[in-house]
């Protein structure tokens, strides 16, 4: 596998003049999914985790409903890449075939290469009322919780992360990328492969949060996305369409809640 970072020398330019600075930058790499021999993306990814962004990008796209339905997986370094190479149950592969897209991902860019605009807004389903419920205190820590599991960011400060938080329990499992989609994807790859429920928690994200992120989260079956920066208009209204509860700037002892506020407590027992 890459290395996940590289140190590099700088040049710092202060007020107070120049110095020498030595900086670890993190490595990104282009990861392309082959389902049955035929590549359907390629993204620029970090090249972490590979089984779980193979299997979660799956999921997300709905090239797969369960990770049962994948016979077998490799990932292949190349000199430039790697190949994630997935090979589906023969129905699977079957029903692939009758929707392929290709699509080129850059990092930061979640719907590249998509050919109808009823791809990037495609119908959701409604979650189901109910669900899990979580104290204020848990939401507006969530993002200081999830500090903890994010060490490729501590040494490069240039990563995205995305969690899953589960009530009374903290952040359980998280997952790192420069692409906060394919940190997403890496977190739904792998709690589907350890057979860990979405429904019963909440995905925290280190980024804003844009329609395709609304999207993935909705499909996981994740009734609670927490992130630290601000959703876009068209994110709220698609989260409100889905019956996503919705609680962005958590930080700082704080948060805003925008869409379905029934699986936060109200209440006095907020402790910041």
């Amino acid at each position: 596998m890459s290395r996940l970072a590289h140190s590099h020398p700088g040049i710092a330019v202060r007020r107070e003049g120049m110095r020498q600075v030595v900086r670890t930058l993190p490595e990104e790499v282009p990861v392309a999914l082959v389902f049955d021999g035929t590549t359907q993306a390629v993204m620029m990814a970090t090249p972490s985790d590979i089984a779980d962004f193979a299997y979660g990008f799956a999921l997300s796209e709905g090239l797969i409903a369960h990770p049962r339905e994948v016979r077998d997986f490799e990932a292949v370094p190349h000199a430039r890449g790697i190949e994630a190479r997935i090979w589906l149950r023969d129905d699977r592969g079957a029903a692939l075939k009758e929707r392929r897209r290709a699509l080129l991902g850059p990092t930061g860019c979640g719907l590249c290469g998509i050919d109808s605009l009823d791809q990037a807004l495609r119908t959701l389903p409604r979650l189901p009322d109910g669900g899990p419920v979580f104290e204020p205190a848990e939401i507006a820590q969530a993002t200081d919780q999830l500090r903890a599991h994010q060490p490729l960011h501590d040494q490069t400060r240039a990563v995205h992360a995305a969690g899953f938080l589960r009530p009374g329990k903290g952040v359980e499992m998280a997952r790192e990328d420069v692409g906060r989609h394919n940190a997403l994807d890496k977190l739904i790859g792998a709690m589907a492969r350890q057979d860990m429920d979405p429904a019963e928690g909440a995905f925290v994200l280190t980024s804003r949060v844009s329609v395709d992120m609304v999207q993935k989260t909705v499909l996981a079956r994740c009734p609670v996305l927490i992130a630290v920066s601000a959703p876009t208009a068209l994110a709220l209204s698609v989260a409100e369409e889905a019956g996503l509860t919705l609680a962005a700037f958590a930080r700082s002892g704080g948060f805003e809640l925008y869409a379905a506020p029934g699986r936060i407590r109200d209440g006095d027992s907020y402790v910041a």
